[in-house]
């Protein structure tokens, strides 16, 4: 079968009068054509298709003469090139293998939608044995090459002394450790935003939580007080209640207590009273708002004249 491709000069020339042929052509063959016209296509371009499908050569004298036409002689040193066999199979790279294919083997089996394969139809496990094959064949590799070296006395070490010039220059190299260093620093002051942000957030929160429970006990209290008030409830102990359960202004009264300690009362102490106007400057009389033995009785007053002298012998 000849192809459209090898339509002679005579047969272009007719379809460009006005004839059409038998069957409708596509695009494709409509532009060979026109290209032919115009004088495109140049002989040797179009090849006679036999059948749909080219025959294949295998000419090994050829290749072989042009692999040696660009062959470079040249030593093993140059070429680092390494024909090997693989390296065998680690005792732990077989436990890998047996339990990535037991997984897949568990995958089909669980699931009837997706297709199944097996072992040595899986195109996964096809994969991670080409990837085995390919880590064992450079294990080879590296041990063969390793020896070929020390054969040839070239170190395969680096020494210690060794310095070699940097591929990047080290003002490059210095504006990379800038910006690792900013981009470090903006991520620290993003974190500690967002810790400031949610501490607000809690703050905001634990002071709300504070006022709507301010408010009801507010609203219980003074439900009580009505109920009081209209003679529901007998005595005001719920006053008592709330200020050691901690209520607002009880506990802060609470919390100064505990913290200054409470004595009693404190305003008046040094005013005059009774007994304390009948001291005459020896033992002091009982008082009972500075505590002592209430069985005590309290000295005889003295008379006038003592008095006195008394205060005569204090002037001075």
């Amino acid at each position: 079968m000849i192809s459209h491709r090898n339509m002679t000069e005579f047969e272009v020339e007719s379809m460009s009068e006005g004839s059409e042929p038998e069957e409708e052509l596509d695009d494709s063959d409509l532009e060979l054509q026109e290209a032919f016209a115009r004088g495109d296509l140049k002989p040797g371009l179009n090849v006679e298709v036999n059948g749909g499908k080219r025959k294949a050569v295998n000419n090994i004298l050829g290749l072989k003469q042009k692999l040696d036409s660009f062959k470079l002689d040249l030593p093993w040193i140059e070429r680092l090139d390494i024909i090997n066999d693989l390296a065998p199979l680690a005792p732990e790279q077989e436990l890998q293998l047996q339990k990535y294919e037991h997984k897949r083997a568990n995958l089909f089996a669980g699931n009837a939608k997706i297709k199944s394969f097996t072992p040595e139809e899986d195109p996964v496990l096809n994969d991670f044995r080409r990837e085995m094959l390919f880590h064992r064949q450079a294990q080879s590799a590296v041990v063969e090459g390793i020896k070929r070296l020390h054969d040839l006395k070239i170190p395969t070490k680096r020494p210690d002394d060794y310095f070699a010039e940097m591929a990047k220059t080290d003002e490059h190299m210095q504006k990379v450790r800038e910006n690792l260093s900013a981009k470090q620093q903006g991520q620290a002051k993003s974190e500690r935003l967002k810790q400031i942000r949610e501490q607000r957030k809690m703050g905001k929160l634990i002071q709300r939580q504070a006022r709507v429970q301010k408010e009801t006990e507010k609203r219980e209290m003074l439900d009580k007080l009505k109920k009081f008030r209209k003679g529901k409830l007998k005595n005001l102990d719920f006053l008592e209640d709330n200020r050691k359960s901690g209520g607002a202004s009880a506990g802060k009264r609470t919390a100064r207590d505990k913290k200054f300690g409470f004595g009693g009362k404190k305003r008046g102490l040094k005013r005059n009273t009774k007994d304390s106007s009948m001291d005459t400057g020896g033992s002091k009389p009982f008082n009972a708002s500075r505590g002592g033995n209430k069985n005590k009785k309290p000295p005889k007053r003295l008379g006038k004249n003592k008095r006195v002298k008394a205060k005569a012998r204090g002037g001075r």
